[in-house]
């Protein structure tokens, strides 16, 4: 377990950060925020491994073992064999023949994170859930008036593993950005803080794929460019930037300086989630985009079990070995209730694209029109009545 010394909250910031800071977002933003991002300790094996004290030390995967079956978490003892969530079982299994899967609760899971949630809540009510494990907390004023947030992460961690017998790690810092790149710096069971003087030279040799909004299509399109860390990304002017990636052009100039003036929202609203793979090889057959499509699917319904949220539209994107990108779009009256349906419909609208004429580089499965399980529930009760 790292822990530091409480920060310089209003010294050491670069004046570039400073003058951004205050251009963007007037008088409001006098001092720096403090901002922690918790995140539990491969939440999902933990669990399993804390109810059933015969898996302890041992490797463990949450997910089907079947030859579809893809891991939806792995404890740290497998992850040194090299197994990763979304990994297909069959892979997990090679990298590791002593691996023991074991079946999904997402009820149990549920029931954990509303305690944790409930501990978070002592604190703050600034609390901005990403998942049923990870979330970003705003305690610059907070509910306990202490003036430590390296103290409040402390007492947080303390306590989730007092009465959840889990634990956490935690990350602290002036911005969400730096707080959760400081959360996963000493995992597991670790705290670690990014002051206001460290945050911009604690970016600069990171690679870009380690950055907010830049995922694997958009780091291939740097890389081709030169751009492969931070120090590449502020080499390059903001009108670079934006000629060739839009709006997200002074965002990417931003965060490679370390700044990041995103607020904590406690009722964030996701539109679409989402995932997609850019291959080493260009694929050209059907049965090898089957295989890569299995994953996504069961990173986007992953998503949906633990948070409970549904959607009735279903996009595939596909990008071909010349860049050209295209999305097919499926939408149903009632919200997708099942995995087995939403990886029917992508894989039609995939099977609808063959016969190729060239090489397809990435797939990407997503879904949309989101809404939560109860509230559908709700909505058709009330059409019934």
């Amino acid at each position: 377990m790292i822990v530091m010394a409480e920060p310089d909250w209003n010294h050491g910031e670069e004046e570039s950060a400073s003058a951004e800071r205050r251009s963007d977002q007037g008088s409001n933003q006098e001092r720096p925020r403090k901002i922690i991002h918790i995140d539990m300790d491969a939440f999902y094996a933990s669990v399993e491994q804390r109810d059933n004290p015969e898996l302890r030390d041992k490797p463990v995967a949450v997910g089907g073992s079947q030859a579809r079956g893809v891991v939806a978490a792995a404890s740290y003892e497998a992850r040194k064999f090299g197994v990763r969530s979304a990994m297909p079982s069959v892979t997990a299994r090679r990298k590791c023949p002593d691996l023991i899967f074991v079946k999904p609760r997402f009820d149990v899971y549920k029931e954990v994170s509303l305690q944790i949630r409930a501990i978070l809540a002592e604190h703050t009510p600034i609390i901005e859930p990403l998942s049923l494990d990870e979330a970003y907390l705003d305690v610059t004023e907070n509910l306990q008036g202490f003036a430590s947030a390296t103290e409040i992460a402390e007492r947080i961690r303390a306590k989730i593993r007092a009465e959840a017998q889990l634990t956490a790690s935690a990350g602290v810092s002036y911005n969400k950005f730096l707080a959760k790149l400081a959360s996963d710096y000493r995992k597991p069971d670790g705290l670690y803080v990014i002051t206001p003087a460290m945050g911009p030279a604690f970016v600069e040799t990171l690679p870009v794929e380690r950055f907010h909004g830049i995922g694997p299509a958009t780091a291939t399109k740097m890389k081709e460019l030169g751009i492969f860390t931070a120090l590449d990304l502020r080499a390059k002017d903001e009108s670079f930037l934006s000629k060739h990636f839009g709006k997200a052009g002074r965002h990417f100039y931003h965060i490679c300086r370390g700044i990041d003036h995103r607020p904590v929202l406690p009722n964030r609203i996701r539109k679409s989630v989402g995932a997609e793979n850019t291959f080493s090889q260009d694929l050209t057959s059907l049965d090898d985009m089957r295989d890569e499509l299995g994953p996504l699917v069961e990173k986007v319904w992953h998503y949906c079990e633990t948070t409970g949220v549904r959607g009735r539209t279903v996009t595939l994107k596909v990008k071909f070995t010349d860049f050209k990108i295209i999305t097919r779009s499926r939408s149903s009256v009632v919200p997708i209730s099942d995995r087995s349906t939403l990886e029917a419909v992508s894989l039609e609208l995939l099977a609808a694209q063959f016969p190729l004429r060239k090489g397809v580089r990435l797939i990407g499965v997503s879904i949309s029109s989101l809404c939560t399980v109860s509230t559908q529930v709700d909505r058709q009760m009330n059409l019934s009545l």
